[in-house]
């Protein structure tokens, strides 16, 4: 059978089960490569929307088409809706992918549950390129889990004219009698992981909770948050999910006031509108999305080609543009390859910015430090953070 016929069989297979595996097949065992060989024709990735582009969707966003004329790996990829919805996947470990790009909230639970395999970071050219504070997000006892592919942070955003006087804490949003002021105007990212927004709000207020990293909370400190943002709910318009609905909102007014990306407030800053985003006074949250290599893939040299490929420039370049993130290569903003306003809008470059951005980490129980491996063991997981945040926000009274 030749390459084609072969790549074709495997498609077909993938589709179907998107590379289960047989219950008489070995478990595999996560270990790091030492050489990149031959490909091995095919690629399975897992991804979220947007990440992994082939032109269907615009002909002009193309990064897939080009790795597979250039490596001879085709890419079949599952593309999933949520963060709990790629976290639920990623739990069945009877699934195989090479790879998968996932957020903090679940990159911990691959990590900790011996889902991923380490990277050997020195077969990845243009590694080096990438920000050395995202570098470091994803090392575990000396090793490294994940290649930085996009990132953001969580800013606050208000309408320069309604909202008096121009705030700058996260109180403005979670404070009760300061929310109360512009009740059903305000916009919450639908997310768990907002929970630490406004921890960082109570970190301040409350200081008998001790709360000290956003994102590992004992269960105290969780449902103190909790009731500020059951407190809250009345007052929010718009729990949103796609950026493009916070956009929306705040550029006809039925918002003016929230928690956003920069990418919002680039695309109303360059439409004219009168709203400003600013790094709260008690610190900025921050996210980034890393391609991970599974602990059963098939095709390893596919993968750490696809991690060559999105680490270059040219596909940063297209990553950000089309997704509206901050790429992990800063390159990508050089020589006016991305729109100036879009790079300083996401502080592309900024050294002393990255450094201060509080950045996520999955929630887990051991919350002695970010893997969990060391220190307390008295904080909620994901899944609690999950319950509480739909019980504060979803939750029919």
């Amino acid at each position: 059978m030749g390459l084609r016929a072969r790549v074709t069989a495997s498609v077909i297979a993938l589709v179907m089960g998107l590379g289960a595996c047989s219950d008489d097949e070995p478990p595999g065992t996560a270990q790091m490569a030492s050489t990149v060989g031959q490909s091995e024709g095919l690629l399975n990735l897992v991804t979220m929307k947007g990440l992994v582009e082939n032109g269907a969707t615009d002909p002009r966003v193309d990064w897939v088409q080009p790795f597979e004329e250039s490596t001879g790996c085709k890419v079949v990829w599952k593309e999933l809706k949520s963060a709990q919805e790629m976290a639920d996947f990623a739990k069945n470990k009877s699934r195989r992918y090479d790879g998968i790009s996932a957020p903090p909230e679940v990159a911990g639970q691959l990590i900790s549950g011996g889902q991923a395999a380490p990277v050997n970071t020195a077969l990845v050219d243009g590694y080096r390129k990438l920000e050395p504070r995202l570098r470091t997000l994803l090392r575990r006892d000396g090793k490294t889990y994940g290649v930085p592919y996009v990132w953001g942070s969580n800013l606050l955003i208000y309408n320069t004219g309604i909202v008096q006087p121009a705030p700058t804490s996260w109180a403005t949003l979670y404070e009760p009698a300061e929310a109360k002021k512009y009740s059903q105007r305000l916009i919450i990212r639908d997310s768990p992981m907002t929970i630490a927004e406004a921890a960082l709000y109570l970190k301040a207020k409350e200081r008998k909770l001790k709360i000290t990293d956003p994102y590992s909370l004992t269960r105290k400190q969780l449902d103190a948050v909790t009731r500020v943002l059951t407190r809250q709910r009345p007052h929010v318009k718009l729990y949103w999910d796609q950026p493009a609905d916070s956009v929306s909102a705040l550029a006809g007014g039925d918002s003016v006031l929230g928690g956003v990306w920069p990418y919002q407030a680039d695309v109303l800053g360059r439409a004219g509108k009168a709203v400003q985003a600013i790094a709260p006074s008690e610190g900025v949250t921050g996210w980034m999305t890393a391609w991970m290599i599974g602990a059963r893939a098939e095709h390893p040299n596919c993968m750490y080609q696809w991690l060559r490929w999105t680490s270059s420039t040219d596909v940063q370049q297209q990553v950000a543009e089309w997704n509206g993130l901050a790429p992990a290569n800063p390159q990508a903003c050089a020589a006016d390859r991305l729109k100036a306003s879009f790079c300083n809008a996401n502080h592309v470059g900024d050294r002393n910015y990255l450094n201060k951005v509080i950045f996520a980490h999955t929630p887990a129980k051991a919350c002695g430090s970010p893997g969990g491996e060391e220190g307390r063991r008295d904080c909620t997981d994901y899944a609690e953070w999950t319950q509480a945040w739909i019980k504060a926000t979803k939750a029919i009274k």
